[in-house]
């Protein structure tokens, strides 16, 4: 089967575009705004409305595959490609993608993908934004899908030899700035892993001494226990700090590692993980600050999984981070890795050294993307999925479990 045509359409995304430099130095929270001026390139102002591209293949059937490009809410920091904005990037994908799929049969999903994520740009001589390979290769597993009359993540399976999950994957909420009545909404509804936290801000949320966390931690474990409604369930803590702790003690890596036994004793009796403890603003100085803070926090027994995220960008920094045991566990940020088949080649790679594997991404994604991811869920099993788009957990929630769900049953039936 072949695909005929390629069409683009503008999308908003579940969240906004966020100046990260510009909320840890000097902008205000003000409503759902922030106050101040933007520090990082291309951004207008510190929250933007977040854009999105659906990319569509029209099969010579007349089914549409399609897949949604969408960048990270902290686009530009970290390492990170810049802000994708989709008037700048839908000509880009029209001119120099469409021609590689265009008239061309659909084959498999791995060779799909590598012409759209190894392509590179004949206006820049570089690769294209990761936001556009996520997106293209998103509709390039689709097409297979649909031409093949079966499910995106029984692809996956096939052609990395893999076995579809038994069960759902579990699901890892995330509340935004509303930490306590988000968390509420989370415990009923039973996610496996919460709350994300948000805390990137010192003197506001993590407090100049971390006492502000701490003390969060200590009524997030008490709340649990109030509100879970069954006696077994038992969430895994996963708080992000945005490279906070570093900041608070001047990457003093002994006195992180002593907060972080507060921290444990805190959110007891839940096991607990901490996202991004510190940002050393390049990716080897990263590298070995989480591989040094590693080694103290398992040397001193401390109970707190550390998480990779910045400067943990691509599948190679990936790869590094695992390699060098930056960490307990890797964030696999999807939109930063580019195709999806990077995300995929990931998630495995982790799993077989050892590294916990976190499906990840940004709550400024798409409700399509967020389905996608949950098919690469169910054929990969990571560790945790990510409830994407947005911080208003239910819409989120519901998204990647129902997909999960709708995965389950119909694995044996197409």
């Amino acid at each position: 089967m072949k695909i005929v045509k390629v069409v683009c359409s503008a999308g908003k995304t579940g969240f906004f575009f966020d100046d990260q430099k510009a909320i840890k130095t000097s902008a205000k929270a003000d409503g759902a705004a922030y106050i101040g001026a933007p520090v990082t390139p291309g951004f207008t102002s510190v929250r933007q409305a977040g854009e999105s591209i659906s990319v569509m293949f029209v099969l010579e059937d007349g089914q549409v595959a399609y897949g949604d490009c969408a960048a990270v809410q902290y686009s530009g920091a970290g390492g990170r490609d810049p802000l994708f904005l989709a008037a700048d990037f839908i000509p880009v994908i029209m001119k120099e993608i469409a021609p590689l799929y265009v008239g061309k049969e659909i084959t498999t999903f791995k060779e799909m993908a590598d012409r759209a994520d190894k392509y590179v740009s004949t206006a820049t001589g570089k690769i294209l934004h990761t936001a556009i390979r996520y997106g293209v290769t998103q509709a390039c597993l689709d097409a297979v899908a649909k031409a093949g009359k079966t499910l995106m993540a029984k692809v996956v399976a096939a052609e990395y030899g893999l076995t579809l999950a038994s069960k759902p994957v579990p699901i890892f909420s995330q509340s935004g700035d509303d930490r306590y009545s988000n968390t509420d909404k989370m415990i009923l509804k039973g996610s496996n892993v919460l709350p994300h936290g948000l805390f990137n801000n010192v003197p506001e949320k993590l407090g100049t001494s971390g006492e502000k966390l701490a003390e969060y931690v200590k009524w997030l474990s008490t709340r649990i226990q109030k509100l879970r409604p069954v006696q077994s369930y038992s969430p895994v803590m996963h708080i992000d700090v945005y490279g906070t702790l570093g900041t608070a003690f001047n990457n003093n890596l002994e006195k992180i590692a002593d907060y972080l036994k507060t921290i444990e004793e805190n959110a007891k009796p839940f096991a607990i993980r901490i996202e991004g403890p510190v940002d050393m603003g390049e990716r080897e100085a990263q590298i070995v600050a989480l591989t040094d803070l590693r080694k103290l926090v398992d040397s001193k027994n401390i109970k707190v999984e550390i998480v990779a995220d910045e400067w943990c960008n691509t599948y190679e920094d990936v790869v590094d981070f695992t390699d060098r045991k930056s960490g307990h566990m890797a964030q696999i940020k999807t939109p930063d890795l580019g195709g999806i088949n990077n995300t995929i080649e990931a998630v495995l790679y982790c799993k077989k050294y050892g590294m916990g594997a976190y499906l990840g991404g940004t709550c400024n994604e798409t409700n399509r993307s967020a389905e996608i991811c949950a098919h690469i869920a169910m054929a990969t099993a990571p560790d945790q999925l990510l409830a994407k788009p947005g911080m208003g957990v239910d819409e989120g929630f519901m998204l990647v479990y129902n997909e999960m769900s709708r995965i389950l049953a119909l694995k044996d039936v197409v």
